[in-house]
């Protein structure tokens, strides 16, 4: 079995993340004080009791989302000796998940990716005002026809492919009212359902373009070794090991699509048979058996979980 290591973006966060991981495993409290202490904020007592309404912040849910991911990482290499250079192909990322990904094969610190989150996650939020901005996920149509219809939608607005997610789920994003004209589009072109997502800003189009500009220069900042294993990046759907590539990426990835469908296909192209969903949630396993039914998926973010998991091995 070839194995590559996939990490969830916004949306996977739920309050209680991390708890059982925390109370069965040192390491796992030792990372979630490690970005406590990186962020001068106490976001391990959000992630284990909310509010809900606190944590699902961009500013929070992007590095607690992290602080669970790297986690369980630690989990598997210090209690199952897990060798990610040697054991793992890939890595990838669904969005901000490209930082868990990055942090777990060595490119950035763990204090650092999680200031890194903290920007980002500040600097998307800032980029558009409040209700001016919306996404909405286009199910039962493939990304040609989706192109058609945010285009068909623009009129001179931004409305653009965000996220090309599986076959037949395609989420746009734009500006509220392009967005809103597109979902009665979609109708048109048979779509089985054209829906707002309940999200906080327009991400993955061009109105990020100041956070874009925030993250070149935090980028710029911070140290960053090449991956013990190459990164499957969103922007390219291609692997790349150069940290200098890397970092032009992660910046173009602010505004750019995440073209997670295309990336599980080349993985599969290369070899992968199978992925690994490490942190909170099973939206990327739920995708992949969308992309690919003969690629099975595992979910690794609970004591039990990891379990199963080294069992398997």
């Amino acid at each position: 079995m070839t194995f590559a290591f996939v990490f969830p973006g916004q949306g996977s966060q739920a309050v209680g993340m991390g708890q059982e991981l925390a109370a069965a495993f040192p390491v796992a409290a030792e990372v979630f004080k490690i970005i406590d202490e990186a962020l001068g904020k106490n976001l391990t007592k959000v992630m284990f009791e909310g509010p809900e309404d606190v944590l699902k912040l961009t500013e929070n849910a992007q590095p607690a989302l992290l602080a669970v991911s790297l986690a369980v990482v630690r989990i598997l290499e210090g209690e199952g000796g897990l060798d990610l250079s040697s054991q793992v192909k890939y890595v990838a990322g669904h969005s901000m998940g490209e930082y868990s990904a990055l942090a777990a094969a060595g490119t950035f610190s763990l204090p650092d990716a999680a200031k890194l989150l903290n920007t980002r996650g500040r600097a998307m939020q800032a980029a558009v005002p409040v209700g001016e901005g919306s996404m909405a996920a286009l199910l039962g149509l493939d990304m040609d026809v989706a192109s058609k219809i945010a285009d068909e939608a623009g009129q001179g607005e931004i409305c653009t492919t965000a996220n090309d997610n599986a076959n037949g789920q395609v989420v746009i994003s734009g500006t509220k009212t392009a967005v809103e004209r597109a979902i009665l589009i979609a109708k048109d072109y048979g779509a089985k359902r054209a829906v707002l997502l309940p999200v906080s800003a327009p991400f993955h189009c061009a109105l990020m373009a100041p956070a874009a500009d925030i993250m070149t220069e935090a980028l710029s900042s911070v140290r960053m070794n090449a991956p013990v294993i190459p990164l499957v990046a969103n922007v390219t759907a291609r692997e790349v090991s150069d940290a200098a590539e890397i970092r032009r990426l992660l910046v173009e990835q602010v505004t750019g699509m995440v073209r997670w469908r295309e990336s599980v296909l080349y993985m599969r192209a290369n070899g992968i048979d199978q992925l690994v969903e490490i942190g909170t949630g099973k939206v990327l396993s739920g995708l992949t058996r969308r992309i690919d039914s003969k690629m099975t998926s595992q979910s690794i973010g609970t004591p039990e979980d990891i379990n199963l998991f080294f069992k398997s091995l």
